[in-house]
């Protein structure tokens, strides 16, 4: 027989039920009691917080709305230290919340009213592999957005290539005799940059093509069946 498991305010009143039984003295009873409860809630509340920063947003970036964050994330964590800062590109705000026995950090979006829905409508993405003239063998495993046509997509890719050697991490790669090379390049180049023109990288390291002969296959089949 199954039983599901205790929500936390039947665990709290069978605490409180054993803990007499456990120690006679009444004090120490209640200030356990008290300590659980106090960790229980905490519990709850940094579940909730790490939820909403996961699922939630705040709307932009104005004074009192940051403020009003702050304040309730404050009213939830007793004896902490709140602080709440927009980050630089001003796309999240970076909380930390200070606690006797911990720091949690952790970073919450900003979406202006109506951006969510421009979000949500973005055309997904599809497969698009690449090779190179000189090895038509090798395949690098990327996707493009459906909205991206192939030959587009190529050319996107080559633009961020050519930003990518051209920029600081690119010249300091080059510097440390790091080949100026497809597959560096692919290795290297950051997520966001591919993100950015509506590509995204699988895989880093190149897989060769898969000739698949189905002849044989059936012939091998019908040999173990026999």
């Amino acid at each position: 027989m199954k039983t599901k498991g205790m929500n936390d305010a039947q665990f709290l009143a069978l605490l409180e039920k054993v803990l007499p039984k456990a120690t006679p003295d009444p004090r120490l009873a209640s200030a356990i009691y008290d300590r659980v409860a106090q960790e229980v809630r905490l519990i709850n509340n940094l579940k909730s917080f790490e939820k909403f920063c996961t699922e939630g947003s705040l709307p932009d970036l104005e004074p009192a709305t940051v403020e009003g964050f702050r304040d309730q994330i404050a009213s939830n964590f007793a004896n902490a230290q709140v602080s709440v800062e927009p980050t630089e590109k001003g796309d999240s705000v970076a909380v930390e919340i200070v606690l006797p026995d911990r720091t949690i950090s952790n970073k919450l979006k900003v979406i202006p009213p109506g951006a969510e829905e421009a979000e949500e409508v973005k055309a997904k993405f599809v497969p698009f592999p690449v090779a190179l003239p000189e090895d038509p063998g090798l395949f690098w495993i990327l996707a493009r957005r459906e909205n991206v046509g192939p030959d587009e997509a190529g050319i996107f890719l080559s633009n961020v290539e050519q930003e990518y050697w051209e920029s600081k991490a690119g010249q300091k790669a080059q510097k440390d005799r790091v080949e100026k090379s497809f597959a560096e390049f692919m290795q290297r180049v950051p997520a966001a940059a591919l993100a950015d023109r509506g590509l995204k990288r699988h895989y880093k390291d190149p897989e060769p093509s898969k000739i698949l002969h189905r002849g044989p296959v059936k012939a091998a089949e019908a040999t173990a069946e026999s």
